[in-house]
């Protein structure tokens, strides 16, 4: 079985940023999945469960409500291993062009006085929300954002090395 493109990325060596994971085709159109990643793997914890649902409505409610980028915008939504989220927009960009956005939508959180979309008709676990602990993570991410614009590490991923033996067997370095 092909190893699918996400694993490829060498988790051993990135750093939280903002990463173009995928492009697929969709006839005339494409789509591009961003790693929006806010931990290192496998070195520090994971976002608080209860704080990604919070970072995840707000976020994603500011996204489909910023007036030039809200059409663009297919899916914003967490990573399994609780490290950062996916977002899926129209077409493709530069991870660069997306600086500007994500840390507004980051900002945005600080701003927040409720997570939007937290109640039994709008939510499937309306009562798990940390406002308190998604402000905190927004602000770091947000603080690491701006330290790092001039960085090139935070918008390309690191690459997984492939070997390949004399008979064709493909293997990682990571």
């Amino acid at each position: 079985m092909e190893l699918i493109q996400s694993f490829s990325v060498d988790h051993t060596r990135i750093v939280p940023g903002m990463f173009l994971s995928r492009v697929d085709s969709l006839g005339d159109h494409s789509v591009s999945t961003y790693d929006i990643r806010l931990k290192r793997p496998n070195r520090e914890p994971v976002i608080d469960v209860a704080a990604m649902h919070s970072l995840e409505h707000i976020i994603a409610t500011f996204l489909r409500n910023d007036p030039d980028w809200k059409d663009e915008v297919i899916y914003w939504g967490p990573m399994g291993c609780l490290t950062g989220f996916y977002l899926i927009l129209k077409g493709k960009r530069a991870s660069r062009e997306l600086y500007e956005l994500l840390l507004r939508a980051f900002k945005s959180v600080e701003a927040a006085q409720e997570v939007p979309g937290a109640a039994p008709v709008n939510c499937g676990h309306y009562l798990m929300h940390n406002l308190e602990m998604a402000k905190w993570y927004a602000k770091e991410f947000v603080a690491y954002l701006e330290a790092n614009a001039e960085n090139s590490q935070i918008f390309e991923y690191p690459k997984a090395e492939r070997l390949v033996t004399e008979d064709g067997q493909h293997f990682y370095d990571s």
